[in-house]
């Protein structure tokens, strides 16, 4: 018993200074199957110290890690594929999708069209778009608090790169704004909120090779997996 509850206490030291010293991306790496291989490869190591046998820990290790990953990944996933629902209900005029975080996990990505949100070359939210964003609040972000949300302003290459960049970030301060003031969002809830202008890396084209212009000036709103939801994934308590 002695040995067991030493092992016990470095194991739980060394996991402890995992979680204190690690980013929320490196926690969020940790879920999928490869950070779990990774995680149970050195925890196998552990075991195999204490028992004297390496090769056999290692194996144990690497094998319970890659379940232990994978099922954190897959609550997650279906986590997201609720919201992702809930987000089409919400906004039938927006493309609703899959997609995936930094950290590989899946995440929500909802693509707003500008002529829908705001007039040609305006920030101010028209009146259906309120109204759309009001219904995306109630059903969607009060709903999965644990998703992160960033908003993200686009524009065409149409005009200039300095007054696109300015449009793209106004538009989406401008949804970012209401949600939190009007919709009663938590400010805390969204994490990033930032314009892009017509940046080349983010114009949409057209089958023709020549940019759609329409389709470029948007607004794209993530839910992600928050460090809540990763660190429920985890101890498999994610609902």
């Amino acid at each position: 018993m002695k040995g067991i509850k030493g092992f016990a206490g470095v194991l739980g030291a060394t996991m402890l200074m995992a979680s204190c010293n690690s980013s929320n991306t490196l926690k969020g790496s940790l879920i999928g199957a490869g950070g779990g291989t990774a995680l149970g490869t050195g925890i196998g190591a552990l075991i195999g110290k204490a028992t004297g046998n390496t090769g056999k820990g290692a194996a144990i290790g690497a094998a319970v890690g890659a379940a232990a990953g994978t099922t954190a990944g897959a609550l997650i996933g279906r986590k997201m594929d609720k919201a992702k629902a809930a987000a089409a209900a919400a906004l039938a005029d927006a493309q609703v999708e899959t997609t995936k975080d930094e950290n590989g996990l899946d995440a929500v990505k909802v693509t707003l069209d500008n002529g829908i949100l705001f007039a040609v070359g305006k920030y101010n939210l028209q009146p259906a778009a309120q109204a759309s964003l009001k219904k995306f609040a109630s059903e969607v972000l009060k709903v999965y608090t644990d998703c992160d949300v960033s908003i993200q302003g686009f524009a065409s290459s149409d005009g200039s790169d300095a007054t696109n960049l300015t449009l793209s970030q106004n538009r989406a301060n401008a949804v970012r704004t209401y949600l939190v003031n009007t919709c009663n969002v938590n400010a805390a809830q969204i994490a990033s909120t930032v314009g892009f202008g017509e940046d080349p890396a983010y114009l949409i084209m057209g089958a023709d090779g020549k940019e759609d212009r329409a389709a470029s000036r948007r607004v794209e709103i993530y839910l992600y997996a928050s460090k809540a939801m990763i660190e429920a994934a985890n101890e498999g308590t994610l609902q």
